[in-house]
């Protein structure tokens, strides 16, 4: 197949088809100053940019509307807007069992055993989490707990991933 053809095939210009053979990206030979691209690796190819966009557009926007939507609440005071995210103050893959009293009975992260003391280590390493307005951003307000298990930055990630994922599921 020629760059012509290919370009109309992929929706992509006749340069992007030069480049992509050029750099490899599709399997293609150069036969009399001009390149042949085989039609198995360009549609390899366009399927690649197709996953590309769906994920693309599964990117979620965090707004007070979705935070708010998947059950945050909204406080509003001197020029402050926030949503507080309080079903995310617990870290993600955390489960606690409690007894009567209140004190832990038993702790599991990720479905693994952990000590009693290191479920409250994790259960009071987060204070507060909310979405500021102001700058677009969620943000953690960091407890006193200081885990072994998981340091802040893993903590983080655990939660951002499952408010994108909460978000994505609205």
């Amino acid at each position: 197949m020629n760059t012509t053809t290919a370009a109309t095939q992929a929706k992509v210009t006749v340069a992007t088809i030069r480049t992509w053979c050029r750099i490899g990206a599709v399997a293609a030979a150069k036969v009399a100053g001009k390149w042949v691209i085989d039609t198995a690796s360009l549609a390899r190819r366009i399927e690649i940019g197709a996953r590309r966009k769906a994920r693309k557009a599964q990117q979620v926007a965090l707004t007070i509307e979705t935070m708010t939507a998947i059950g945050g609440r909204r406080w509003q005071k001197n020029g402050m807007d926030r949503v507080y995210l309080n079903a995310f103050e617990t870290v993600p893959g955390l489960e606690l069992d409690h007894y009567k009293s209140g004190s832990i009975s038993g702790a599991w992260l990720d479905d693994e055993k952990v000590s009693n003391a290191e479920g409250g280590r994790l259960a009071t390493a987060v204070d507060k989490v909310y979405f500021d307005a102001a700058d677009g951003k969620v943000h953690i307000k960091w407890g006193w707990g200081t885990p072994r298990s998981l340091d802040r930055d893993e903590i983080a990630t655990r939660i951002f991933a499952a408010l994108r994922t909460a978000v994505a599921a609205l």
